[in-house]
């Protein structure tokens, strides 16, 4: 019995005669705790991939940025991240209001390395974690239900240039996007946003 697989997993397994292939990966690669390389690995990624669903079950992917160790393990069935300042839209974290299963994608784009991990989110304050980050407006929490690596093969090759200079880091003053002093934006955004009071 698979705890991976769904009927329309195996009926492309069947069509393409990877079933075998696919039992071995999960039996050697899959498991339901982050392991201490896994948690080396997450910590020292700067970015991830994040698939959200609302509730009829239609997709989402964003992206989150950081410093590295901007997601950290807790413990091994728990990580959390934050979440800072964007648009406003809120599209993957109400969905995960409404539905809150999520996955998570780690790559490292020069050591051709990366892992994929699932589980259900909840939405805390700030204040739920130590230290607290920098101008998050929340923290996301993931309880992990599976981990495992992916056939690297097809990762292209690229080298960090440039961090960005909005990620929030303590001491250091945020600087405004651009985006939000254009005109069909000035008027709407909420009370307290910085870019009002640099107007």
């Amino acid at each position: 019995m698979s705890r991976l697989y769904q009927e329309g997993h195996r009926e492309l397994q069947r069509q393409f005669d990877t079933q075998r292939l696919a039992d071995r990966l999960e039996q050697v690669t899959y498991h339901t705790r982050i392991t201490p390389e896994d948690r080396e690995f997450i910590e020292r990624r700067d970015m991830f991939f994040l698939a959200t669903a609302d509730a009829e079950g239609r997709p989402n992917c964003s992206y989150k940025g950081g410093d590295p160790g901007f997601v950290r393990v807790l413990d091994e069935t728990t990580l959390v991240f934050p979440n800072y300042d964007g648009n406003g839209m809120f599209l993957s974290f109400g969905n995960t209001r409404m539905n809150p299963h999520v996955g998570l994608l780690f790559i490292d784009f020069e050591a051709g390395k990366r892992i994929r991990l699932n589980g259900t989110a909840s939405i805390e304050p700030p204040t739920a974690v130590e230290p607290p980050y920098s101008q998050a407006q929340f923290v996301v929490k993931v309880h992990v239900r599976e981990v495992f690596p992916n056939c690297p093969r097809y990762i292209h090759k690229y080298q960090l240039v440039e961090r960005s200079k909005f990620v929030p880091r303590a001491e250091v003053p945020t600087p405004v996007p651009a985006w939000k002093r254009y005109e069909w934006a000035k008027d709407v955004l909420p009370e307290g946003d910085p870019a009002k009071a640099k107007e």
